[in-house]
């Protein structure tokens, strides 16, 4: 099944980046993919309505994925204390419904993940919580930074502590200036010390960029059929 949960250990990594690029990649093979955010925080008001940013941002660069989301609020705040401020309770087993209608509705299904694994949603519930009732594998994403290593091991050993399916690691927003160093670091203790695969690595961009851009960013970067851990006949180029 083409079904992965993408996150990391810091909110700026890059999950809605590479959820987008993977979608728009799986879409381009001629795989229907969808996109869907169980919450958003930060939402957007336009027209009176509160708007996911995450996911125009994955319409942006294809408009035929399919996207949803469950609960979005117009807090920055952890999902717990938004959905207090704005009194609305984030019920598990709404979102679980609302995944498996959008699971046998496509051949590829992606959920991003609005906040890191430990962050509270509602009462006695995490995010991790999500993941282990979704019965769905999880791909982390890490921008590489000197605190890239100690995040992104938390929060692998907390989705181990769950019994949670890893794929793997993937690198992102890699600038021209980051060192070797850095990044063998990175790939060397994550693997050492998790047990833990780096699937992929990607270039940084730039600000503006064209969706075909990104899309090559991924098939050349990413191990495609290890996050899905399937052999996809669509990669076979030659």
């Amino acid at each position: 099944m083409l079904n992965i949960y993408i996150t990391s250990g810091n909110k700026k990594d890059g999950k809605t980046f590479l959820t987008a690029g993977i979608a728009a990649t799986m879409q381009s093979l001629g795989y229907s993919t969808s996109v869907y955010k169980p919450i958003q925080t930060a939402g957007i008001e336009i027209n009176g309505f509160t708007q996911s940013p995450d996911l125009t941002f994955v319409k942006s660069i294809d408009p035929y994925i399919n996207t949803h989301f469950s609960y979005v609020f117009k807090s920055k705040s952890e999902p717990l204390i938004a959905s207090e401020a704005e009194n609305e309770i984030i019920n598990i087993e709404s979102i679980n419904k609302e995944y498996l209608k959008i699971l046998h509705s496509h051949d590829c299904t992606l959920l991003d993940g609005d906040s890191g694994l430990l962050s509270p949603i509602a009462t006695a519930t995490q995010s991790v919580d999500i993941i282990k009732r979704l019965q769905i594998p999880i791909l982390f994403v890490v921008t590489p930074r000197e605190d890239s290593i100690n995040d992104t091991l938390l929060s692998i050993y907390a989705a181990q502590a769950k019994g949670i399916e890893i794929r793997g690691v993937v690198i992102n927003n890699i600038k021209e200036d980051c060192s070797k160093e850095l990044l063998t670091s990175i790939t060397r203790v994550v693997e050492e010390y998790s047990n833990t695969k780096i699937l992929g690595l990607i270039p940084y961009l730039g600000e503006k960029f064209l969706p075909e851009e990104l899309i090559t960013a991924i098939l050349n970067g990413v191990d495609i059929e290890s996050v899905f851990k399937v052999k996809i006949e669509k990669l076979d180029f030659s």
